[in-house]
């Protein structure tokens, strides 16, 4: 019994091993980044407060002016909204989509490394008008996700450079 789970797992580990399993690895910034500058039309944003947020955790200085940083990370643009995306036979909202939409580019030494890239992430919620205390709230809790979202992406297309 002791044996054959032993082989078990030992197969299993094998398996796991030969298609090129890896642990995800944390995001590893580029140095030029260390201390690093952010220009934003909206600092208040549930973007740039997450953001920063990640930034600093993973020891980024955040400096208070351009001149000190070695970098800077613009952000163009920063928007969320919502769209309808079904009416019911009475011509109201049944179902709406959530975006949470940016621009932004790295800059180092006065260059544009690379073009503004953009990323735009949706999701999708049905809308009940009997629960619409619910559903405002639900709407809140997917664009903060979405935000989380779009820092992540943004930090691991930053540390492929």
């Amino acid at each position: 019994m002791l044996l054959s789970r032993n082989i078990f797992i030992l197969i299993i580990l094998g398996i796991l091993n030969s298609c090129g399993f890896q642990l995800r690895q944390p995001v590893l910034l580029p140095v030029s980044m260390n201390q690093t500058y952010i220009e934003t039309n909206n600092n208040r944003s549930l973007f740039s407060q997450q953001l920063k947020k990640e930034l600093v955790s993973k020891n980024v200085e955040l400096v208070s002016s351009k001149a000190d940083a070695t970098s800077i990370l613009k952000i163009f643009e920063d928007e969320t909204g919502r769209r309808v995306l079904s009416v019911s036979a009475r011509n109201i909202a049944t179902e709406y989509e959530v975006f949470y939409r940016i621009v932004f580019g790295l800059e180092e030494d006065g260059k544009l490394l690379s073009p503004p890239r953009e990323i735009i992430l949706t999701r999708s919620y049905t809308f009940d008008e009997r629960l619409v205390l619910g559903k405002s709230q639900e709407e809140e809790m997917l664009i903060e996700a979405l935000a989380g979202d779009l820092v992540r992406m943004v930090l691991n297309q930053l540390s492929s450079k």
